[in-house]
């Protein structure tokens, strides 16, 4: 949300977000009718309207029928860019921005940790964070793109971004209203399933090492010892 309001902000005539702006920001998210709270803290941060796509038969949907509802839902609107976190906080899969893409048939840009828009020639390039070293890459519009956690930090909202966040708009849709065949979503359509989840073990205590002349040499054994080096 934070980047989509500052991609906004730096391509803005008024260098704010919002109306008047020439560009609209649009939350969709798919999950249970909770998720409204979320959605209208993210609202007062700046966006101007949200869809939730909230159904009964979506319980259990895997990432491929997750972003086949997305990527329905993106079609039905005028978009030109998508922002997706690089993965979602329970699966962790980092799978569903390039889903979303293949689906709507975008050119995709992922895991990126910075982001400039040019809209004199329809394109954004992002400079893509990964293990292996940084990549400056580029596509033009339609794009989607997925965002690193640490790519900014988030604004908190104002009083009068909380207050003018009552009034926006959440459209919520249900699966009928997509187009989709319920066969194909829920627990019963998923190609991969959750077996068993584990509680992370615990964090054993730290090693001491007593530098007697040999600190040195005393670290070295010990990350061999543990693999380490």
């Amino acid at each position: 949300v934070e980047e989509a309001l500052r991609i906004v902000e730096a391509n803005s005539p008024t260098k704010e977000a919002g109306e008047g702006s020439g560009h609209t920001i649009t939350l969709i998210s798919m999950g249970p009718e909770r998720a409204s709270e979320a959605i209208r803290k993210a609202l007062s941060m700046g966006a101007d309207d949200a869809i939730l796509i909230s159904d009964p038969s979506l319980a259990g949907s895997d990432a491929l029928a997750t972003s086949l509802v997305l990527a329905e839902v993106i079609k039905k609107g005028n978009y030109d860019l998508v922002l997706c976190g690089t993965e979602s906080t329970d699966a962790r899969m980092s799978v569903i921005p390039a889903m979303i893409s293949q689906r709507l048939a975008w050119a995709q840009l992922t895991f990126a940790g910075k982001v400039a828009v040019n809209p004199a020639a329809s394109t954004v390039e992002i400079e893509r964070i990964t293990e292996f070293g940084n990549q400056v890459m580029s596509a033009k519009f339609p794009v989607v793109l997925s965002v690193i956690e640490k790519i900014n930090e988030p604004r908190y909202p104002s009083f009068k971004g909380i207050m003018a966040a009552k009034k926006k708009p959440i459209t919520t849709m249900s699966l009928a209203d997509t187009g989709i065949d319920a066969a194909n979503v829920g627990a019963s359509a998923a190609w991969s399933a959750v077996k068993d989840a584990l509680p992370r073990p615990a964090r054993g205590a730290g090693v001491k090492l007593t530098d007697e002349g040999n600190g040195g040499e005393k670290l070295v054994e010990f990350l061999v010892e543990k693999r380490l080096a």
